[in-house]
Protein backbone atom coordinates (compact mmCIF):
# COMPACT_ATOMS: atom_id res chain seq x y z
CA UNK A 1 0.00 0.00 0.00
CA UNK A 2 1.42 3.81 -1.04
CA UNK A 3 1.82 6.09 1.64
CA UNK A 4 -1.08 8.24 0.11
CA UNK A 5 -3.61 5.35 0.24
CA UNK A 6 -2.72 4.71 3.67
CA UNK A 7 -2.84 7.77 5.12
CA UNK A 8 -6.51 8.23 3.57
CA UNK A 9 -7.25 4.72 5.08
CA UNK A 10 -6.22 6.55 8.59
CA UNK A 11 -8.26 9.24 7.48
CA UNK A 12 -11.09 7.23 6.80
CA UNK A 13 -10.87 5.01 10.27
CA UNK A 14 -10.83 9.35 12.28
CA UNK A 15 -13.80 10.03 11.06
CA UNK A 16 -15.58 7.07 11.63
CA UNK A 17 -14.32 6.28 15.13
CA UNK A 18 -12.80 9.45 16.36
CA UNK A 19 -9.92 8.15 17.23
CA UNK A 20 -6.93 5.90 16.98
CA UNK A 21 -4.32 4.04 18.59
CA UNK A 22 -0.60 3.15 17.21
CA UNK A 23 -0.34 -0.22 17.81
CA UNK A 24 -3.26 -0.74 15.92
CA UNK A 25 -2.35 1.30 13.23
CA UNK A 26 0.85 -0.84 13.06
CA UNK A 27 -1.36 -4.30 12.99
CA UNK A 28 -4.01 -3.04 10.51
CA UNK A 29 -1.06 -2.09 7.92
CA UNK A 30 1.51 -4.45 8.55
CA UNK A 31 4.04 -0.92 8.97
CA UNK A 32 6.18 -0.28 11.61
CA UNK A 33 5.18 2.34 14.40
CA UNK A 34 7.79 4.54 13.22
CA UNK A 35 6.11 4.58 9.72
CA UNK A 36 3.09 5.08 11.55
CA UNK A 37 4.04 8.11 13.96
CA UNK A 38 5.26 9.83 10.75
CA UNK A 39 2.32 9.65 8.63
CA UNK A 40 0.39 10.86 12.20
CA UNK A 41 2.62 13.79 12.15
CA UNK A 42 1.84 14.84 8.46
CA UNK A 43 -2.36 14.35 9.34
CA UNK A 44 -1.69 16.94 12.35
CA UNK A 45 0.81 19.15 10.12
CA UNK A 46 -2.61 19.11 7.50
CA UNK A 47 -4.63 19.98 11.01
CA UNK A 48 -6.85 16.57 10.34
CA UNK A 49 -6.07 15.25 13.57
CA UNK A 50 -4.34 15.85 17.18
CA UNK A 51 -1.68 13.73 18.55
CA UNK A 52 -2.20 12.11 22.40
CA UNK A 53 -0.30 9.42 24.22
CA UNK A 54 -0.39 6.40 22.26
CA UNK A 55 -2.78 7.55 19.49
CA UNK A 56 -4.47 10.46 17.88
CA UNK A 57 -7.98 11.85 18.06
CA UNK A 58 -10.35 13.94 15.19
CA UNK A 59 -9.67 17.36 15.29
CA UNK A 60 -13.72 18.26 16.59
CA UNK A 61 -13.88 20.85 14.79
CA UNK A 62 -13.70 18.91 11.43
CA UNK A 63 -16.76 16.42 12.44
CA UNK A 64 -18.85 19.35 13.76
CA UNK A 65 -17.93 21.66 10.88
CA UNK A 66 -18.87 18.47 8.54
CA UNK A 67 -22.14 17.75 9.58
CA UNK A 68 -23.47 21.47 9.19
CA UNK A 69 -22.52 21.21 5.70
CA UNK A 70 -26.37 21.72 3.98
CA UNK A 71 -26.78 19.44 0.42
CA UNK A 72 -25.16 20.72 -2.49
CA UNK A 73 -29.52 20.05 -3.74
CA UNK A 74 -29.96 22.96 -0.88
CA UNK A 75 -26.87 25.13 -1.32
CA UNK A 76 -27.73 25.76 -4.96
CA UNK A 77 -30.61 28.45 -3.85
CA UNK A 78 -29.13 29.72 -1.18
CA UNK A 79 -27.79 33.30 -2.57
CA UNK A 80 -28.56 32.40 -6.17
CA UNK A 81 -28.83 35.17 -7.76
CA UNK A 82 -25.07 36.19 -6.37
CA UNK A 83 -24.07 32.49 -7.35
CA UNK A 84 -25.37 32.57 -11.04
CA UNK A 85 -23.76 36.28 -11.64
CA UNK A 86 -20.23 34.35 -10.58
CA UNK A 87 -20.88 31.31 -12.49
CA UNK A 88 -21.65 33.40 -15.75
CA UNK A 89 -18.08 35.61 -15.22
CA UNK A 90 -16.63 31.97 -15.01
CA UNK A 91 -18.19 30.91 -17.67
CA UNK A 92 -17.46 34.38 -19.98
CA UNK A 93 -13.30 33.07 -19.36
CA UNK A 94 -13.95 29.89 -21.78
CA UNK A 95 -13.47 29.78 -25.15
CA UNK A 96 -14.77 27.16 -27.84
CA UNK A 97 -12.82 23.64 -27.87
CA UNK A 98 -11.16 23.60 -24.46
CA UNK A 99 -10.48 21.32 -21.66
CA UNK A 100 -12.43 22.53 -18.75
CA UNK A 101 -12.36 20.78 -15.31
CA UNK A 102 -15.27 21.86 -12.98
CA UNK A 103 -14.91 20.78 -9.12
CA UNK A 104 -18.35 19.64 -7.60
CA UNK A 105 -20.68 22.60 -6.14
CA UNK A 106 -23.43 24.80 -6.19
CA UNK A 107 -21.40 27.70 -7.55
CA UNK A 108 -19.31 25.87 -10.32
CA UNK A 109 -23.08 24.03 -10.97
CA UNK A 110 -23.90 28.08 -11.79
CA UNK A 111 -20.96 27.78 -14.21
CA UNK A 112 -21.59 24.68 -15.76
CA UNK A 113 -25.02 25.72 -16.56
CA UNK A 114 -23.74 29.19 -18.80
CA UNK A 115 -21.15 26.96 -20.82
CA UNK A 116 -23.92 25.25 -22.03
CA UNK A 117 -23.37 27.20 -25.62
CA UNK A 118 -19.73 26.69 -26.31
CA UNK A 119 -19.02 24.53 -28.84
CA UNK A 120 -16.80 21.60 -29.01
CA UNK A 121 -16.43 21.52 -24.68
CA UNK A 122 -14.49 19.01 -23.19
CA UNK A 123 -15.77 19.34 -19.66
CA UNK A 124 -13.91 16.84 -17.08
CA UNK A 125 -15.97 17.06 -13.20
CA UNK A 126 -16.13 14.78 -10.20
CA UNK A 127 -19.71 16.12 -9.81
CA UNK A 128 -22.76 14.05 -10.78
CA UNK A 129 -25.08 17.33 -11.08
CA UNK A 130 -22.76 19.35 -12.68
CA UNK A 131 -22.23 16.42 -15.22
CA UNK A 132 -26.22 15.94 -15.15
CA UNK A 133 -25.88 19.67 -16.52
CA UNK A 134 -23.67 19.28 -18.79
CA UNK A 135 -25.07 16.69 -20.73
CA UNK A 136 -27.46 18.98 -21.98
CA UNK A 137 -25.04 20.60 -24.80
CA UNK A 138 -24.53 18.07 -27.83
CA UNK A 139 -21.22 19.82 -28.34
CA UNK A 140 -19.55 18.54 -25.02
CA UNK A 141 -17.94 15.96 -24.37
CA UNK A 142 -18.21 14.95 -20.98
CA UNK A 143 -15.73 12.91 -18.34
CA UNK A 144 -17.04 12.39 -14.77
CA UNK A 145 -14.68 11.41 -12.12
CA UNK A 146 -15.17 7.90 -10.70
CA UNK A 147 -15.04 7.29 -6.53
CA UNK A 148 -17.07 7.35 -3.83
CA UNK A 149 -19.90 9.52 -3.15
CA UNK A 150 -20.06 12.30 -0.83
CA UNK A 151 -24.03 12.45 -0.94
CA UNK A 152 -24.40 16.09 0.82
CA UNK A 153 -22.10 17.44 -2.49
CA UNK A 154 -22.93 14.82 -5.14
CA UNK A 155 -19.14 14.55 -5.81
CA UNK A 156 -17.02 11.89 -6.13
CA UNK A 157 -13.68 11.42 -4.57
CA UNK A 158 -11.06 8.66 -4.24
CA UNK A 159 -7.36 8.21 -4.90
CA UNK A 160 -8.16 6.51 -8.76
CA UNK A 161 -9.92 9.35 -9.75
CA UNK A 162 -6.80 11.50 -8.49
CA UNK A 163 -4.88 9.62 -10.39
CA UNK A 164 -7.32 9.48 -13.36
CA UNK A 165 -6.76 13.74 -13.67
CA UNK A 166 -3.12 13.19 -14.53
CA UNK A 167 -4.64 12.49 -17.83
CA UNK A 168 -5.91 15.65 -18.74
CA UNK A 169 -4.42 18.61 -19.45
CA UNK A 170 -6.79 21.21 -19.17
CA UNK A 171 -6.95 24.58 -20.05
CA UNK A 172 -8.67 26.03 -16.65
CA UNK A 173 -10.25 24.64 -13.43
CA UNK A 174 -13.01 26.14 -11.80
CA UNK A 175 -13.15 24.97 -7.89
CA UNK A 176 -15.05 26.02 -5.15
CA UNK A 177 -14.13 26.82 -1.55
CA UNK A 178 -15.50 25.97 1.36
CA UNK A 179 -14.03 29.10 3.53
CA UNK A 180 -11.11 31.74 2.44
CA UNK A 181 -8.65 32.97 5.20
CA UNK A 182 -5.63 34.93 4.80
CA UNK A 183 -4.20 32.24 7.32
CA UNK A 184 -5.35 29.32 5.49
CA UNK A 185 -5.89 30.54 1.49
CA UNK A 186 -8.71 28.45 0.06
CA UNK A 187 -9.91 25.32 2.31
CA UNK A 188 -12.80 22.73 2.47
CA UNK A 189 -14.47 20.79 5.31
CA UNK A 190 -14.47 17.69 3.77
CA UNK A 191 -10.72 15.33 3.58
CA UNK A 192 -11.26 13.48 0.64
CA UNK A 193 -12.73 16.83 -0.97
CA UNK A 194 -9.68 18.73 -0.20
CA UNK A 195 -7.34 15.78 -2.03
CA UNK A 196 -9.53 15.97 -5.18
CA UNK A 197 -9.24 20.11 -5.19
CA UNK A 198 -5.45 19.71 -5.04
CA UNK A 199 -5.10 17.08 -7.88
CA UNK A 200 -7.10 19.57 -9.81
CA UNK A 201 -5.29 22.37 -8.95
CA UNK A 202 -1.96 20.56 -10.51
CA UNK A 203 -4.22 19.91 -13.81
CA UNK A 204 -4.78 23.25 -15.53
CA UNK A 205 -2.89 25.97 -16.85
CA UNK A 206 -5.60 27.85 -15.21
CA UNK A 207 -6.65 27.76 -11.89
CA UNK A 208 -10.15 29.58 -10.75
CA UNK A 209 -12.16 30.20 -7.28
CA UNK A 210 -15.44 30.77 -7.27
CA UNK A 211 -16.70 32.18 -4.12
CA UNK A 212 -19.98 33.49 -2.56
CA UNK A 213 -19.73 36.42 0.15
CA UNK A 214 -20.26 34.02 3.11
CA UNK A 215 -17.24 32.15 2.25
CA UNK A 216 -15.04 34.69 3.40
CA UNK A 217 -12.78 35.25 6.93
CA UNK A 218 -14.56 31.33 7.39
CA UNK A 219 -11.95 28.58 8.35
CA UNK A 220 -13.26 25.34 7.01
CA UNK A 221 -10.23 23.22 8.28
CA UNK A 222 -7.95 21.42 5.12
CA UNK A 223 -6.33 23.87 2.96
CA UNK A 224 -6.59 22.61 -0.46
CA UNK A 225 -4.47 25.76 -2.35
CA UNK A 226 -2.46 28.92 -1.14
CA UNK A 227 -2.77 31.76 -2.34
CA UNK A 228 -0.22 31.56 -4.65
CA UNK A 229 -1.29 28.31 -6.50
CA UNK A 230 -4.31 30.37 -7.68
CA UNK A 231 -4.80 32.85 -10.63
CA UNK A 232 -8.01 34.41 -10.17
CA UNK A 233 -10.72 34.36 -7.68
CA UNK A 234 -14.39 35.53 -8.96
CA UNK A 235 -16.66 37.18 -6.34
CA UNK A 236 -19.27 39.59 -5.91
CA UNK A 237 -19.88 43.22 -4.74
CA UNK A 238 -21.09 41.79 -1.63
CA UNK A 239 -17.91 40.97 -0.86
CA UNK A 240 -15.91 43.20 1.72
CA UNK A 241 -13.41 45.44 -0.11
CA UNK A 242 -11.05 45.47 2.09
CA UNK A 243 -10.25 41.99 1.96
CA UNK A 244 -10.13 41.31 -1.39
CA UNK A 245 -7.57 44.00 -1.37
CA UNK A 246 -5.59 41.94 1.06
CA UNK A 247 -5.62 38.95 -1.51
CA UNK A 248 -5.17 40.79 -4.31
CA UNK A 249 -1.43 41.61 -2.52
CA UNK A 250 -0.72 38.04 -2.72
CA UNK A 251 -0.65 38.01 -6.54
CA UNK A 252 -4.43 36.41 -6.77
CA UNK A 253 -6.48 38.21 -9.88
CA UNK A 254 -9.74 39.53 -8.30
CA UNK A 255 -12.70 39.66 -10.29
CA UNK A 256 -16.23 41.07 -8.53
CA UNK A 257 -19.72 40.57 -10.56
CA UNK A 258 -21.97 43.15 -9.91
CA UNK A 259 -25.41 41.28 -8.26
CA UNK A 260 -28.09 43.99 -8.67
CA UNK A 261 -29.91 44.46 -5.06
CA UNK A 262 -28.93 44.70 -1.89
CA UNK A 263 -26.61 42.62 0.42
CA UNK A 264 -27.56 39.54 2.09
CA UNK A 265 -26.47 38.74 5.39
Amino acid sequence: MIVKERRNKIKELLFKEHSVKVSDLVREFNVSEETIRRDLNQLEREGVLVKNYGGAVLVDELHVAVNQIAPVQVRRFEHFEEKDAIGAKAASLVEDGQIVILDAGSTTWCAASHMKHLKDLTIVTNGINIAEECASSEDAKIFLLGGQLVKKSMSLVDPQAESELQNYAANVVFLGTSGISIKKGFTSSDLYEAEMKRAMVGTAQKVVILADHTKFNRHALISFSSFQDADILITSEWTDDSVLKVIEQQGVEVMVVPVGRERMP
